[in-house]
């Protein structure tokens, strides 16, 4: 029975219902899924919580297969001091490593460049807890990033209209880059208003052949009805899986 209870409960994650209660996540995470780990190594309604890691994951009812990568401590986002401390965990990088459970959920494992995690700016979320998107990244938007070269942060329009500014990153993982810290250190002028910016990670093959991710950046427009939703880069039908 309770998990049923927790199953209806996680219909709270979307529309009107999701942002009649902000803190849902919150609770989700705080409440059931670090208790239940402790007590009896059962994460439910999570279906994981790395208590050393301090961060736990969630299946979000929207989509076929995007996960939430949510802290176990409490951390509202983009507007919260702690992001930029150099101790607390890499989210992006733990948000990395989840995606398994997305193959899982499709039968199928995604290539690199399918994947996308995305956090949202304080004016283009819904939830007062830390949780980055883990889902498949539009096709629009793959094929606009293909090629892509810069090492450092250039404009780019995305379909839909809005602009990022965007790099490349090297690497097979992001275990030894932080996005937070990068764009912080790159874009210093951020910091005053980081509350306002999204930033998106999609995997990638670079086009010398190295794996590697696509870091995009966007700062909330509200006057040009830009909310900074990296969110709106991903494709929660997954169609690229098909």
């Amino acid at each position: 029975m309770k998990y049923f209870v927790a199953a209806i409960a996680l219909i709270a994650l979307t529309g009107s219902a999701q942002a009649a209660d902000p803190d849902i996540l919150w609770k989700f995470v705080h409440d059931k899924c670090v208790p239940g780990q402790m007590q009896s190594q059962d994460p439910k309604p999570c279906v994981e919580v790395s208590l050393a890691g301090g961060v736990a994951v969630l299946k979000d009812i929207n989509g076929i297969a995007q996960h939430l990568l949510i802290p176990t401590a409490k951390n509202t986002g983009m507007d919260d001091p702690a992001v930029l401390v150099p101790a607390t965990p890499n989210y992006f990088a733990a948000a990395w490593k989840a995606r398994h459970f997305m193959d899982g959920k499709l039968g199928k494992t995604l290539p690199r460049d399918a994947i996308s995690l995305a956090i949202n700016s304080v004016s283009g979320r819904t939830q007062n807890q830390l949780h980055i998107h883990i889902d498949c990244v539009r096709a629009d938007v793959r094929a606009v990033l293909h090629g892509q070269t810069a090492d450092h942060w250039a404009s780019v329009k995305m379909p839909g209209g809005n602009s990022y500014k965007v790099r490349q990153i090297v690497g097979a993982d992001l275990d030894a880059v932080n996005p937070f810290l990068l764009l912080a250190q790159e874009q210093p002028d951020a910091v005053a208003d980081y509350a306002h910016h999204t930033l998106v990670a999609v995997g990638a093959v670079l086009p010398d052949g190295r794996e590697g991710f696509y870091l995009l950046d966007d700062h909330a427009d509200l006057a040009k009805l830009d909310r900074a939703s990296g969110e709106e880069l991903q494709d929660h039908g997954c169609e690229v899986a098909k």
